[in-house]
């Protein structure tokens, strides 16, 4: 689980994040959805450890992350860049070096990434070189290595940016599997219909703060439309914002 509270960050002039609060359930798929300038980049950022909230604090699982980092990043898997892949290794040996990171022992790093590579299915391309890979094949070399210490919280930074019809559905698929698997997914993005097909819970930023947070459907009752899109843009128009 992963809980924000009141955070405020302060970039230059511009208040990145003013109060910002929500929480994300494990088992769950908790999008973060607002136009471009919204903040979402910088809550990840700072939910993850990157950047340092001015005020307010995060919380991994009942772990304050300003003050115990390490042990918040341990429950906290970071979806990369596929195209940052190491090309030269194996998806095995790239997999293998980040659970050594995470603290995993030698012997425990392999026996999790024999683990991983079984639950995405990718005994196919375990031990071929990440260089030639298709774009589907190093997403799953990129989501093996941010679960592969088996994080009870997965964070994507608008993870389907870039990418054709065929790579998007891959990605899709991986992510209700960690859903499944009880995994808190917190993801952000702008596209409407990505939030609308994958998220349990919809968290609506402006300038930094949350002005509605709900299911798609409860959502779409607050705004009085029937879909998210319309939902968005009715809430995003208004004022005061709606409060959650």
């Amino acid at each position: 689980m992963i809980k924000v509270t009141d955070l405020t960050k302060k970039i230059g002039d511009v208040n990145a994040l003013n109060g910002l609060s929500f929480s994300a359930q494990n088992g769950q798929i908790t999008g973060l959805l607002g136009p471009n300038g919204a903040g979402k980049t910088t809550c990840l950022r700072t939910v993850f450890g990157l950047l340092s909230a001015d005020s307010g604090h995060t919380e991994i699982d009942g772990i304050d992350v300003a003050k115990n980092p390490m042990a918040a990043k341990q429950n906290l898997g970071l979806f990369p860049d596929p195209c940052g892949l190491y090309e030269r290794l194996t998806p095995r040996e790239y997999i293998t070096f980040f659970a050594q990171l995470s603290g995993l022992s030698s012997t425990k790093a392999k026996a999790a990434t024999q683990d991983v590579i079984a639950k995405l299915s990718m005994e196919d391309i375990a031990d071929r070189r990440c260089q030639g890979f298709s774009q589907g094949q190093r997403m799953k070399t990129a989501l093996a290595q941010a679960v592969v210490h088996n994080p009870s919280n997965v964070i994507l930074d608008e993870p389907t940016r870039g990418l054709d019809v065929m790579s998007t559905r891959i990605l899709r698929e991986l992510l209700k599997l960690l859903k499944a698997q009880g995994h808190c997914v917190l993801f952000s993005s702008h596209v409407m219909q990505e939030v609308a097909a994958l998220c349990d819970h919809v968290v609506i930023m402006v300038k930094g703060k949350v002005i509605a947070e709900g299911s798609v459907e409860q959502l779409c009752e607050k705004a009085g439309k029937t879909t998210l899109e319309e939902a968005f843009i009715a809430l995003i128009g208004s004022d005061e914002g709606i409060a959650a």
